[in-house]
């Protein structure tokens, strides 16, 4: 019986997955500019000419593989996409990225230090700039809509924080407190002003019961 249209583009779907896994893994093992698309696909099982049927190239290659690490998390981000980031869009992005990392940190571990690799940034530092800038305005609108003194600062140390959480852990996974740290950048960072303002009303009523 002939395959359908959907079994095929599952069978698709697998094999540039188990491409873009070998690669992933041979890049990181022994650095992207030592690794060969003849190695990768000698790997993957497959030959050379199908490799090209996926990927035209090995700069194409790397591409794909970092974007989709990166497509993985800004999808968590204003997941609604209305360029308005709420506190519970907040926390969800939050708690979803650390359990992402925790569910899988070899894909982590091995994608960072591909990403750490002498001239692979300047590969996709386009695509990259754009995804930070894109974050950064709806985290510029979200501080400010909360009255933080500066929202810049603190858009910036947030995603500093996160970058430095996500590397502390996955080079001691077994003893750093993920799940500690996750509440502590919530706590840290979100829902600002509606703390401010429970804050503030507290006082309100302390201040009223001594008279």
């Amino acid at each position: 019986m002939p395959r359908t249209p959907e079994q095929y583009e599952k069978i698709r779907k697998g094999k540039r997955k188990l491409i873009m896994d070998t690669a992933l893994g041979l890049f990181a093992g022994e650095g992207y500019h030592s690794t060969s698309i003849s190695k990768i696909a000698a790997k993957a099982g497959i030959s050379k000419g199908l490799m090209y049927n996926y990927f035209e190239s090995k700069e194409a290659l790397i591409h794909s593989i970092m974007e989709e690490g990166m497509k993985a998390l800004t999808e968590l981000f204003d997941p609604n996409k209305d360029g308005v980031l709420t506190d519970d869009e907040f926390d969800f992005f939050v708690n979803r990225s650390f359990d992402i990392l925790r569910d899988n940190p070899t894909y982590w571990r091995l994608y960072f230090s591909i990403m750490m690799q002498e001239g692979i940034y300047e590969l996709f530092k386009d695509r990259y700039t754009q995804i930070i800038d894109e974050t950064i305005v709806l985290l510029l609108d979200y501080y400010k809509r909360q009255g933080v003194e500066d929202p810049e600062t603190e858009a910036l140390l947030f995603g500093a924080m996160m970058d430095g959480i996500s590397m502390n852990y996955l080079l001691g996974k077994d003893s750093f407190p993920l799940e500690k740290m996750k509440k502590a950048v919530i706590e840290r960072f979100g829902h600002k002003k509606s703390k401010q303002d429970h804050s503030n009303n507290r006082l309100i009523k302390e201040r009223k019961e001594q008279k």
